[in-house]
């Protein structure tokens, strides 16, 4: 980062999904740099034993409960934010996921997708990303600076047997990242960037049983990705805070 970016000490951060693989490892990389953590998702027991473990290491955090598809709640949470903090200057979208009901099956066909699944991964992903960056991002508007991250996916650019519903989902996040970074930078000026990480394959409990097998070894899927790698391995959650720092 440059300018008033240049340290991240004592800055203020929202990441959604906070308590997840991915959200805590980045989560812990911000709180590394200086950076105060809200971490922010459901289910209050995750998110208090996430924010202990950077609190453990010397960092900041804090657990606010919220949904993202319910705005009363992410107002809620960000008022506590500023409250407790005064300021907030990142948002990560990490919350999204994935549902069986949109992953097409080798033995299916399109026609067996689950409309209301595909609608969930599509709100939970999209919608769930937009609604935080409209309630947090009112306070980048007022101060004229702030940093969002979108999580996409390498599966919105070259869309991925089987996960359907999840491409879908996260080729929308590319599109409203490029359109909302121009609306920042136009109307709000150019302090406030929007931008997207597009990760890789990283093992969660939400695709292990599709990419590892129950003793461990890789699944015949599991292995064509692998080969496909070049550093021929699924990659580390706690390879992304480089990318977000």
């Amino acid at each position: 980062m440059n300018g008033a970016y240049a340290s991240l000490t004592d800055q203020v951060a929202v990441v959604t999904g906070g308590a997840g693989v991915l959200g805590l490892a980045m989560s812990k990389g911000l709180a590394s740099a200086g950076v105060k953590v809200a971490l922010l998702g459901r289910t209050r027991e995750k998110l208090d034993q996430a924010a202990a473990e950077i609190t453990a290491t010397g960092g900041e955090a804090l657990a606010v409960t919220a949904n993202v598809l319910v705005e009363n709640e992410l107002r809620q949470a960000h008022e506590t934010i500023l409250r407790t903090w005064g300021r907030l200057d990142i948002l990560i979208n990490c919350a999204g996921g994935n549902r069986s009901g949109a992953t097409i099956m080798p033995e299916q066909t399109i026609f067996d997708l689950s409309v209301a699944d595909f609608d969930q991964v599509m709100a939970l992903n999209s919608k769930g990303s937009l609604l935080p960056t409209i309630v947090f991002g009112e306070t980048m508007k007022k101060t004229g600076r702030g940093s969002i991250i979108n999580i996409s996916s390498m599966s919105a650019q070259q869309p991925l047997t089987r996960v359907f519903g999840y491409s879908a989902a996260k080729a929308s996040i590319d599109n409203m990242t490029r359109w909302l970074a121009v609306e920042m930078a136009q109307k709000f000026g150019a302090g406030i960037r929007v931008n997207a990480i597009a990760p890789g394959f990283f093992v969660g409990e939400q695709n292990r049983k599709l990419l590892l097998q129950d003793d461990g070894q890789l699944t015949a899927r599991g292995q064509t990705i692998v080969d496909h790698t070049p550093m021929a391995r699924f990659g580390k959650p706690e390879e992304l805070c480089g990318v977000v720092n």
